[in-house]
């Protein structure tokens, strides 16, 4: 299975099953802040958190992505996911959350520092892009931090109880 060290701290190792518990108990812990941004987090259940991993799992085995999860000090904390690989463009995007208690600590920037360095040289991935809600300004430091350009906005990209929000496009280039 996928395991990657990013620091002697931080590890990004694929969600299994079994992990289930302890991903939806970091959920259910950041729901009310996570729902700001991420829409599925409002209704997240424990059966849809299985059934999620369980998919990303399947999609993991048909070379589509992989979604990790984030442990620091072997404590699971957030996620990273690639989202679909366009192998024939040489292209994925990125996507992530990181319990609050654990933000302002680099782990997120650590995390997706590492991935980047994985899609591109181990991969060979040609392009990676990062959409973040534009009022979510710890989500968007991220690409920023990391060299990403701010490609344009998308209005009312996404609505979250029964709001549109705008989402940032950032992109990045291997070369």
């Amino acid at each position: 299975m996928f395991t990657f060290v990013v620091n002697s701290e931080i590890e990004l190792r694929i969600l299994e099953v079994r992990d289930a518990e302890e991903v939806f108990n970091q959920i259910d812990k950041n729901r009310e802040y996570l729902s700001m941004w991420l829409p599925w987090a409002y209704h997240s259940n424990f059966e849809d958190t299985k059934a999620y991993i369980q998919s990303e799992l399947n999609r993991f085995a048909k070379n589509g992505g992989v979604t990790s999860g984030i442990f620091y000090k072997n404590k699971f904390v957030g996620c990273l996911s690639t989202h679909e690989i366009d192998w024939n463009n040489k292209k994925t995007s990125l996507g992530y959350w990181i319990a609050e208690e654990f933000q302002g600590r680099g782990i997120m920037t650590d995390s997706v520092k590492s991935m980047i360095n994985y899609l591109f040289k181990v991969l060979g991935l040609n392009r990676i892009e990062i959409r973040a809600c534009t009022e979510n300004l710890k989500s968007r430091a991220i690409p920023e931090r990391l060299g990403f350009k701010h490609e344009g906005t998308i209005r009312q990209a996404e609505l979250n109880k029964e709001r549109y929000l705008d989402h940032e496009v950032y992109g990045l280039l291997a070369e």
